[in-house]
C-alpha cells in the first residue's frame, strides 16, 4: 500500500513531540499564522487542565498536530491550532488528519466546532472550505478572522 494512503496514529501531544514541531515553524508561512513557537507554549500544553493539543502522525513521523479548546458559549469545540508539517503540505495530511482526530471515541460525542480563520491564512480558509465547514461571519476591522462553523 502506498505510504501516502496509510492510516495516521492519534495520541495525545507529548513533551517529546515539541522539538519536532518546533523546527516546523522555520517556514515562514506557519510561523506567521501559528508562531511563535516557544518553551512557554509547551508548558501551557502540558499544564493545561482544559485544552487538548493532540499529534498525529505515520510510521515515526509526526506529521500534524491539533489543539482544541471548548468554547462553552457556543456549546463547541474550538480548534485553537491545527499545524500540518510544512515539508508535506499540499499533500493531504490536514484533511487525513482532522478524519483520524474525528475517528478517537473521544472525539464522538463533540457533535459542534468552531475555528477561528484570519483574513490573510487563505490557506486554512480553503482547507476548511473545502472540509464543508460553513462560514458564519466575515472579518470586521474590530475582528479580522473568519469565524468557521461545523458540526458532526
Amino acid at each position: 500500500m502506498n505510504s501516502e494512503h496509510t492510516s495516521l496514529w492519534v495520541r495525545r501531544f507529548e513533551a517529546q513531540d515539541f522539538p519536532v514541531y518546533r523546527q516546523w515553524y522555520a517556514d515562514p508561512l506557519l510561523d506567521q499564522h501559528l508562531g511563535p513557537m516557544d518553551d512557554d507554549w509547551l508548558a501551557h500544553v502540558m499544564a493545561d487542565p482544559v485544552g487538548e493539543q493532540w499529534a498525529l502522525g505515520k510510521a515515526q513521523a509526526l506529521v500534524a498536530v491539533i489543539g482544541l479548546v471548548p468554547e462553552p458559549e457556543h456549546g463547541a469545540w474550538l480548534i485553537s491550532d491545527f499545524a500540518v508539517d510544512p515539508s508535506q503540505r499540499g499533500r493531504g495530511w490536514g484533511r487525513r488528519a482532522w478524519q483520524a482526530l474525528l475517528a478517537q471515541p473521544a472525539m464522538h460525542a463533540r457533535r459542534h466546532w468552531r475555528a477561528y480563520v484570519a483574513e490573510d491564512n487563505p490557506g486554512a480558509q480553503a482547507f476548511f472550505d473545502a472540509l464543508g465547514w460553513t462560514r458564519q461571519s466575515a472579518p470586521s476591522p474590530e475582528d479580522p478572522f473568519w469565524t468557521y462553523a461545523w458540526r458532526r
